[in-house]
């Protein structure tokens, strides 16, 4: 933001001065070559009046040439003075025989020598060289007795109006710096309290809670903006701690009674009669499913209260040790359970993640997969063009870091894909999906999948079972900021039981 403030302030700056400084710097050309016209016309007048008396006094010779070396060296330019037949009577640069022998035919001095006292300016180049010429008449009453031509090399005005130019540019660029120092400091001013209320957006973003920014800084209407965004917070939080405190309370007071109701039910095994038996381990069932959903809940009110303690987590080594302890099970039904990928180093993931992930996912793959099927656990770290996911509201400290994917693809009936987007959900359960879900697995893995800054999603898995993905940001490296971990280990492939 204060980039932005401050480039807009540098613009109008400088079209303010552009506007001011350009029409000025033509004004000054247009009034420096006139002013050096009129210096010239003057001349021309003052020298033709001195010419007029000397050639009339008939001391031409001895007077006019050094009055014409003088007028030259003030002006910077040519003095000629010639009689009423075209010869030259005084110079005061050299003049070749050519050029002596055609004045009078000359458009300045032709035109001097028929007038009687108008002067007459021209533009003409000679040598190469561009000029402003002025011829005056010399005339003594009404008789015609020569013509006085000044020559001014227009480079001296070329030479002031860049020299304006110039000067014009630095002031400007003084001016233009004087600017980005005092709107700076300005920008500054009016950002700050917008960066503290961006990062008190991302800590409640990321943690639920905040404490109150200050409303004392910067422009009224960011302090309206901050005092708004205070009672925000408050309330959001509030009403976070209502739900963790509803969840939680819930959940441990039925924690009591669904034992007492489990023991209840065994002890009525013996009295109840065998065509009866089917309701009881119905009823057992349906109790054990209430207490696993209770256990969800639970699960889901602790994570609100430590969504923002993210640590470092070798997955490598949670993935084999999860590999080991769920391959028992696996065996028991008939599944094979497979563990392959590379190795992918520490990820960032609020702790005990990790583990809850995979155990729902294996639990919920092994639920749908037949006998004699295979599940498989897939750990890698996506190539740069591969990297498509990108969490909608990413952590601020992981959002430009490399990423792990971890799969757990089963070979089971698999899901639609409008089943796959509403799995996530709460309570939901597929229409076909076994008995005994709760319907919080997925929404417990998608939870935990966000707090740690990663995503998870469902999709076909290519032996035409569901892939159960789940990206997790890379942990930097401890010495160098930025660099995933798992960039300075080697890569092996993991251990696969058949």
């Amino acid at each position: 933001m204060t980039r932005r403030l401050l480039l807009s302030y540098l613009g109008l700056t400088l079209l303010v001065l552009l506007c001011l400084e350009i029409p000025l710097g033509f004004v000054y050309a247009q009034y420096e070559q006139e002013r050096v016209v009129n210096a010239a016309k003057d001349e021309a007048e003052a020298v033709s009046a001195y010419a007029s008396l000397s050639i009339d006094a008939g001391r031409a010779g001895e007077d006019l040439q050094p009055q014409a070396v003088k007028c030259a060296q003030r002006l910077g330019g040519h003095v000629l003075i010639v009689d009423q037949s075209g010869a030259v009577l005084a110079t005061s640069h050299q003049v070749s025989p050519d050029e002596s022998g055609n004045l009078a035919a000359q458009p300045g001095i032709a035109a001097a020598l028929q007038a009687n006292s108008a002067s007459d300016v021209r533009t003409s180049v000679i040598g190469g060289v561009e000029y402003i010429a002025v011829s005056a008449p010399v005339t003594h009453g009404v008789e015609k007795l020569g013509a006085v031509r000044l020559t001014v090399p227009t480079q001296m005005v070329v030479n002031r109006v860049q020299h304006f130019w110039l000067l014009l540019l630095l002031g400007g660029l003084t001016v233009l710096s004087a600017f980005a120092v005092v709107g700076f400091a300005i920008a500054r001013w009016t950002g700050r309290p917008i960066r503290e209320l961006e990062l008190a957006t991302y800590e409640l973003a990321d943690s639920g809670t905040v404490s109150p920014v200050a409303i004392t800084k910067g422009p009224p209407e960011v302090r309206s903006l901050a005092a708004t965004f205070n009672r925000t917070a408050a309330r959001l939080e509030h009403l976070l701690a209502s739900q963790r405190a509803f969840a939680g309370e819930a959940s441990h007071q039925l924690k009591t009674p669904l034992a007492a109701l489990r023991l209840r039910l065994e002890n009525l095994e013996s009295d109840i009669a065998l065509n009866a038996r089917g309701s009881l381990t119905a009823a057992m069932t349906e109790t054990d499913r209430l207490a696993r959903m209770v256990e969800g809940l639970l699960a889901m009110a602790r994570l609100d209260e430590s969504a923002g303690e993210r640590d470092r987590v070798d997955v490598d080594q949670v993935c084999a040790e999860r590999h080991r302890a769920w391959n028992p099970l696996y065996e028991q039904h008939g599944v094979r359970l497979a563990l392959v990928g590379d190795y992918t180093g520490q990820v960032l993931a609020v702790p005990g993640a990790v583990e809850q992930i995979l155990d729902n996912l294996l639990s919920n793959a092994l639920r749908v997969s037949p006998p004699g099927s295979t599940v498989l656990i897939d750990l890698h770290r996506p190539a740069p063009h591969e990297r498509r996911f990108a969490h909608p509201f990413p952590h601020p400290r992981t959002a430009g870091q490399g990423r792990v994917e971890l799969h757990v693809m089963d070979e089971g009936p698999g899901m639609t894909e409008e089943q796959c987007r509403r799995a996530f959900d709460r309570f939901w359960r597929a229409p076909d999906a076994p008995k005994g879900g709760t319907g919080l697995g997925l929404a417990l893995v998608q939870r935990l999948a966000h707090a740690g800054g990663g995503e998870a999603v469902l999709r076909p898995a290519p032996s035409g079972g569901l892939d159960a993905v789940v990206h997790l940001p890379c942990a930097p490296h401890p010495n160098r900021v930025g660099t995933p971990f798992s960039e300075h280990r080697p890569s092996r492939p993991l251990e696969a039981t058949r």
